[in-house]
């Protein structure tokens, strides 16, 4: 027998390379070896992204706010005091006579500019604590409650010069709305806005681009040059000009649903791209051309053996496109072209800083500016996570 050269031995060496990549052994709690599935190495490779597992964490913080704002938030949404008008932020104290609590504040008035100042009362506290009793609300429209997570505590009774105290943690807009409360309620509407329209997105996105790449041809063409005449035409005057249009008697929900359709029906070009792209990729491979072979329908090789091949690109593609849609509202409502009041929304809440003379005096009115990049940045981190999960065999 000769000896074994390196060309006989490369293939081997080669099948190796592949197995080990392919097949990654994990311990079982009975002790035995088992094979990590393809989402488990997904799971395993996100994990390590430590600033988009963060972001993870924060999102669901934010959406949790969200969900239970009447019972988060320590005022009602349309709450207000007009003697408190641009009362700045008041931030807790601890004190071991007090313990938490904020300083009572006093409100004066120029005589000759009529400007408002506050100033901390002497020797007088607002003790703050949690589960407190507060201004009662009805959560999401089934049972009364008047529980908040924070407060004043005993709210009713604490009174400064015959006036009923008030606490501000983030400071108060021109109306003497809570910022702070304003900023929970208005998650609900500016975060859900980017769920919603990221489902309709998704829905056309998959199902045109889809189409688009399968069955290619003067289909794929004509659909291929819809997508370049929409993506030709700038974004924000088009949101200006579908924002126009919506009449101006429409009921709040209507205004919310009308907005979202308008984002979704310009922001599913690009998943469409993507997903024509794979199927393009992946309709000559061996399990879609026996699956058309044994006599598949269309729809069932495209949704059911195509499409989920490459499910986590799509994830990444709409987890990167949600702060898109939440910009996009931000802007029609802050132009005053989208959502207007009663609905309190990020976007609205900034429609109060259209005045840089009233940003410079009142800094506090930008809060829901930082809620804003904060959700984005959130969102960008975690689809970078999700975009190098995507793909676990690979050596970034």
């Amino acid at each position: 027998m000769g000896e074994l050269s390196l060309a006989d031995a490369a293939p081997g060496i080669l099948l190796g390379v592949v197995t080990s990549l392919v097949a990654i052994p994990a311990s079982t709690p009975d002790g035995s070896i088992d094979t990590l599935s393809q989402w488990a190495l997904i799971r395993r490779r996100f994990a390590r992204h430590r600033l988009a597992v963060a972001s993870l964490y924060l999102l669901a913080v934010l959406y949790a706010l969200a969900l239970g704002a009447e019972f988060f938030a320590p005022q009602p949404r349309q709450w207000r005091d007009l003697t408190m008008a641009y009362c700045p932020p008041q931030l807790p104290q601890y004190s071991w006579s007090h313990g938490l609590h904020v300083p009572a504040m006093r409100v004066g008035v120029d005589p000759m500019t009529f400007q408002r100042s506050y100033i901390e009362a002497e020797g007088s506290a607002v003790q703050l604590g949690f589960f407190v009793k507060g201004e009662p609300y009805v959560f999401w429209g089934l049972f009364s409650c008047d529980r908040h997570f924070f407060g004043i505590k005993n709210a009713n009774e604490t009174r400064l010069d015959g006036r009923r105290v008030t606490f501000y943690f983030l400071g108060a807009d021109k109306y003497g709305h809570d910022i702070f409360s304003r900023l929970i309620h208005g998650a609900r509407i500016s975060l859900s806005v980017g769920l919603v329209s990221i489902a309709v997105t998704c829905f056309l996105g998959t199902v045109i681009g889809g189409i688009s790449g399968y069955f290619g041809g003067a289909t794929d063409t004509f659909i291929q040059r819809v997508i370049e005449v929409i993506n030709a035409f700038p974004q924000i005057p088009l949101w200006l000009a579908f924002g126009a249009v919506l009449p101006a008697e429409w009921s709040p929900l209507s205004t919310y649903f009308a907005i979202t359709l308008v984002l979704s029906l310009l922001g599913w070009t690009g998943l469409a791209r993507v997903v024509r792209g794979k199927i393009l990729a992946l309709r000559e491979e061996d399990y879609a051309m026996a699956a058309r072979l044994l006599g598949a329908s269309h729809t069932r090789i495209l949704f059911r053996h195509l499409l989920p091949g490459f499910t986590s690109h799509i994830i990444v593609v709409l987890t990167m496109g949600v702060p898109a849609m939440i910009l996009g509202e931000t802007s029609l409502s802050f132009l005053q072209l989208g959502l207007r009041p009663p609905i309190v929304s990020w976007g609205v809440m900034l429609q109060d800083c259209l005045s840089l003379q009233t940003v410079a005096t009142y800094p506090w009115l930008l809060m829901p500016v930082v809620m804003i990049v904060l959700t984005v940045l959130c969102f960008n981190f975690l689809g970078d996570g999700l975009r190098d999960a995507a793909d676990p065999y690979s050596t970034r």
